[in-house]
């Protein structure tokens, strides 16, 4: 494998805090230094006016294979990754059968190394079919590669068989990622609860439903002693609960999505239902708050919650169409466009929380550039001006909310264990 020297970038690098125009060496797809030398390379990348980063990281996305292999797949969600600036994916195991015993994690692995391009690291189901009543065989799980468990798409409603759940992935050294919604309060609303959704003359999912489950599970993981992780935070309530409990010492971290940092139900007045997702699209207050939880800390983590459908599926009535948007190849520019070039957090704060933070929540050896690490980093033009056009995506599908935006910051090379691609 030739050697790489990246020369004259600005490496972001928040796991060892460097922040510095240096230069990236890269020998056998591994790390082997970072500072100003600039030793001989059989390639040589110049990156001067952009910046060098570990391979970000997703660790929230559901690539559909098996079961909805024409809306997405590993192999295409693997290629949207790399067009999105990512060398590596949590998949989350609502597919069909889904991903709760130790063969179905090991498919994964082997249809992410036939791809050969980003790392796929699969995430098992907390219960067998994701039905919430039986606990899936964890150990199994966890031999077969999964990083975490989750079963994210349904939440977990006996409190009793969440809170084993947590205990046996202690056990395991794993981390429990929450999907929080209590059911009997959501029932079959389509859209945040409140003025718009009364206007529209839909049905309201309120925040409450969201953070009385917050609430439920932060008392689980204390009980336990375990590590709990919400998914897709979107309300103050939710942020403010987080808070608290870190404060408390409860090992408690949370994402948030692009999409509850950037918009509200105020969209859904054009019925377009690129725009349903659940969690819903919350209030202008519900974003702001979010957006402080992720500029303090409290919010560790920006994830796509990457969901493909397919067209047919999409293109009905809003009451009728399935949750979710894709987000893999949108999440960097337009938290770069909208949160990074506009103050409200800094480019260093964006690359933690797309790569060591993620990285560490689910124990993977990624996220760094440290001498002996995977050669897994990401080269990102930040003054690249385009527009957001699905139809140019890598995914299989188009269901996004940001089509035709104008943002600025693009991943122009993605290095995998030391294999370059390039992004045009």
């Amino acid at each position: 494998m030739e050697s790489i020297l990246i020369t004259n970038g600005r490496v972001i690098d928040p796991a060892n805090k460097i922040d510095s125009v240096m230069n990236v060496l890269v020998e056998n797809g591994k790390i082997t230094s970072v500072g100003n030398k600039k030793p001989n390379a059989d390639k040589v990348i110049d990156a001067k006016g952009m910046y060098v980063t570990p391979g970000l990281i997703d660790m929230h996305v559901h690539l559909r294979e098996p079961g909805n292999e024409d809306e997405e797949t590993i192999a295409s969600g693997s290629a949207a990754a790399i067009n999105g600036g990512f060398t590596s994916l949590a998949a989350m195991p609502n597919t069909e059968p889904s991903v709760d015993n130790e063969a179905s994690a090991e498919f994964v692995y082997l249809q992410a190394k036939r791809t050969g391009k980003a790392n796929i690291y699969p995430i098992g189901a907390i219960t067998k079919g994701r039905k919430g009543v039986e606990l899936s065989e964890m150990g199994q799980l966890v031999r077969g590669g999964a990083v975490g468990f989750s079963d994210d798409g349904d939440p977990v409603q006996n409190a009793s068989i969440m809170l084993r759940g947590l205990t046996y992935s202690k056990m395991f050294g794993k981390t429990v990622i929450a999907h929080c919604e209590d059911k009997t309060l959501s029932g079959n609303g389509v859209m945040n609860s409140g003025h718009t959704a009364m206007t529209l003359g839909l049905s309201g999912i309120p925040g409450i439903s969201e953070e009385i489950t917050v609430h439920r599970d932060i008392a689980l993981a204390k009980a336990a002693n375990a590590k709990l992780h919400i998914a897709h935070i979107s309300t103050a309530g939710s942020v403010e609960l987080v808070r608290n409990a870190k404060k408390k010492g409860v090992s408690v971290t949370c994402e948030a999505t692009p999409h509850h940092l950037t918009l509200t139900d105020e969209y859904i007045k054009s019925f377009d239902t690129t725009f349903k997702m659940n969690p819903p699209l919350r209030t202008k207050s519900d974003m702001e708050a979010v957006r402080e939880g992720l500029k303090d800390g409290t919010i560790d983590v920006i994830a796509s919650d990457h969901a493909p459908h397919s067209s047919e599926k999409k293109d009905v009535e809003f009451n009728v169409a399935p949750f979710g948007i894709i987000g893999i190849e949108t999440i960097l520019p337009v938290i770069m466009t909208e949160l990074v070039n506009k103050g409200i957090i800094t480019i260093s704060q964006a690359v933690e929380k797309l790569t060591v933070n993620p990285a560490r929540i689910l124990g993977i050896p990624k996220g760094t550039l440290s001498t002996g690490a995977d050669a897994d980093i990401t080269i990102i033009d930040p003054n690249y001006q385009w527009v957001i056009d699905p139809d140019k995506f890598k995914s299989k599908s188009r269901n996004c909310p940001f089509a035709g935006w104008k943002v600025t910051g693009k991943a122009v090379k993605v290095i995998v264990s030391g294999k370059v691609f390039e992004n045009t």
